[in-house]
C-alpha cells in the first residue's frame, strides 16, 4: 500500500483554501480508525481491577488479557497493507469498523477470562488495521502543502479516544456508585465500559461510506475517470488532472509490488533506513506511554488514591495528552519533525526521572507521602505532555514519510508491527515490575527516554517539505 502525495509542480500544489474544509473532513473521517484505536486502547484502564476480582487472577494473568489485544495488532498492522492494495484504502475500513463493533459486544458479554481474551485480540486486529490504513490513506489524498497537519489528525484522534474513554468509564463509574463490579443495565459496570465502543464503531463505519477512494488506488484499480474526479474533488479544479495521473501512473510503473524481501539488505538483515523507522517505533513505546492509558487507574490506586479520583486523573492526563498533540499539530510543519522529537525526549526524561524518584519513597498509611504524590502526580502529567507534543505526533507522520516509495507499504508494515510488539512487551510486563520494583520500572523507561536523544541526532533524518518522491 504506497502511499503517494506528489511534489508540487506550480507554487504549493495543493494550496486551494475552497477545498480544504473538504479535504480536512475526508481526513477526519478516516482518522476515526485512530478514534477506535485510542479508545480501543485505553478502554481496558477502566476494567483492570474489575476483572482482577472477577476471574480472581494474579498480576501476570492480568497483564497478558489486557495486552493480548497487542498481539491481535502486530497482525492486522502487519496485514492491512496487502488487504488494503487488494480490496481498497475504503474497504479496509469498513472491514476494521465490523471488527471493532463485534469486538465491543463480545467484550461486554465474556462468557469466560478466555473468552473475553479471544473478543480483545478481535479488536487488536481491527486497532493495528486503523493504525496502518489511516495514515496511508491521508497521505495518499492530502495535498502536499498540507500533508503533515493533516497526518497528524490520526494521532489526535487517537488522543481523543483515549480521552474520551476515560471520561466515559468515569461517568459509569459514578453511575455505578464507584463500583466497577456494580450493576448497569443489567451487567457489571466494566461490561458496560467496554461495550460503549459500539458507537464510535457504527459511526467508524458510517463516514466510510462519505468519502472517496484514494486516487492512487483507483488508478491501479484501472479507475482513471473516478481518480480524476477525486483528485479535482481534493486539489481543485484549476490542477491539470491529465497530468497528476500521468505522473501518479509514472511513479507506479517504476515501482513493484513491496514485499518483505525489499526491505531486506545491508550488514543487519534489513536495510538500515527500515531498523530507523523500527527504532523510532520501539522507543516510542519503551519510554512506557501506555502504560499511562493502560494502567493509570491502577497504579493510582496502588499508591493510595481513591479509585473515583484515580479515574478523574486518568481523565486529565488525557486531556493534557490532546493539549500536547495540538501543540504537534501546530509546529509538525513549522519547526519540523526532529527537533520536535529532541524537545519531547527531553522533557519525557525529566518527567519520568521525577515519578521514579517519587515513587522510590515508602508508603505511608497505604499512600506516598504528600509531597511525593504530588510530584508524581504533576510529573506524569509533564511526561505525557512531552510525549504527545513529540513522538505521539512526529513518529506517526515521519513513518507514514521516510521510506522510499519502493518500499513504503511493506516498511510501514514492519515498523508498525514493531511498534505493537514494543507496546505488547511493556504493557504485559509492567504489572509484575511494579509489584517489584515501581521506582526502578521506571527509572528503566527513563533510560530509553534518554537514549532516544542521540538516536535522533544521529540516525533521523528531516522529512519536513520534503515530497513523498524525495524519499530515496
Amino acid at each position: 500500500m504506497t502511499s503517494t502525495a506528489q511534489a508540487p509542480q506550480s507554487g504549493a500544489r495543493g494550496a486551494h483554501p475552497e477545498h480544504l474544509s473538504h479535504v480536512i473532513f475526508i481526513a477526519a473521517a478516516a482518522a476515526m480508525g485512530g478514534f477506535l484505536f485510542g479508545y480501543d486502547s485505553s478502554v481496558i484502564n477502566g476494567a483492570v481491577e474489575a476483572i482482577r476480582d472477577r476471574y480472581d487472577i494474579g498480576s501476570a494473568a492480568l497483564a497478558q488479557v489486557v495486552a493480548i489485544a497487542l498481539i491481535g495488532s502486530a497482525i492486522g498492522a502487519a496485514t492491512a497493507g496487502r488487504i488494503a492494495d487488494r480490496i481498497g484504502r475504503i474497504r479496509c475500513m469498513q472491514i476494521a469498523a465490523v471488527l471493532f463493533t463485534v469486538s465491543a459486544v463480545g467484550s461486554a458479554l465474556p462468557f469466560a477470562l478466555w473468552d473475553l481474551a479471544m473478543w480483545r485480540i478481535v479488536g487488536g486486529f481491527a486497532i493495528g488495521m486503523a493504525s496502518v490504513i489511516g495514515p496511508a490513506y491521508i497521505a495518499e489524498v492530502a495535498p502536499a502543502a498540507y500533508r503533515g497537519r493533516l497526518g497528524s489528525f490520526q494521532q489526535a484522534a487517537i488522543v481523543i479516544g483515549i480521552a474520551v474513554s476515560q471520561l466515559v468509564n468515569w461517568g459509569i463509574l459514578h453511575a455505578a456508585d464507584g463500583d466497577q463490579r456494580g450493576k448497569l443495565l443489567g451487567i457489571e459496570a466494566w461490561q458496560v465500559m467496554l461495550g460503549v465502543m459500539v458507537v464510535p464503531a457504527v459511526l467508524y463505519g458510517l463516514l466510510s461510506f462519505a468519502i472517496p477512494e484514494s486516487p492512487r488506488y483507483l488508478i491501479s484499480a484501472g479507475k482513471t475517470q473516478r481518480a480524476r474526479e477525486v483528485l479535482t474533488e481534493v486539489e481543485g479544479k484549476d490542477i491539470d488532472t491529465d497530468a497528476r495521473i500521468a505522473e501518479i501512473e509514472s511513479h507506479m510503473r517504476s515501482e513493484h509490488k513491496p514485499s518483505f524481501k525489499d526491505l531486506l539488505g545491508g550488514t543487519f538483515f534489513f536495510k538500515p533506513i527500515v531498523w530507523i523507522g523500527i527504532g523510532l517505533s520501539v522507543f516510542q513505546q519503551f519510554v512506557g506511554i501506555n502504560v499511562a492509558f493502560y494502567y493509570s487507574s491502577t497504579l493510582w490506586q496502588s499508591v493510595g488514591v481513591d479509585p473515583t479520583d484515580s479515574f478523574l486523573y486518568s481523565f486529565t492526563t488525557s486531556i493534557i495528552n490532546i493539549v500536547g498533540t495540538v501543540i504537534a499539530m501546530i509546529f509538525v510543519d513549522r519547526i519540523g519533525r526532529k527537533p520536535l522529537a529532541i524537545i519531547g525526549s527531553v522533557g519525557m526524561v525529566i518527567g519520568l526521572a521525577l515519578e521514579a524518584w517519587a515513587f522510590s519513597y515508602d508508603l505511608v498509611d497505604g499512600k506516598l507521602p504528600a509531597t511525593q504524590g504530588w510530584i508524581a502526580l504533576v510529573a506524569a502529567h509533564v511526561f505525557v505532555l512531552f510525549f504527545a507534543l513529540s513522538w505521539g505526533v512526529v513518529v506517526w507522520v515521519m513513518l507514514g514519510e521516510m521510506f522510499p516509495n519502493r518500499l513504503r507499504a511493506a516498511a510501514l508494515g514492519v515498523a508498525a508491527s514493531a511498534q505493537w510488539i514494543a507496546n505488547w512487551a511493556i504493557t504485559a510486563s509492567f504489572p509484575s515490575l511494579a509489584d517489584w520494583n515501581l521506582s526502578v520500572t521506571y527509572v528503566i523507561y527513563t533510560v530509553f527516554a534518554a537514549l532516544s536523544i542521540p538516536f535522533v541526532l544521529k540516525l533521523v533524518k528531516e522529512t519536513k517539505g520534503k515530497a513523498l518522491e524525495e524519499m530515496g
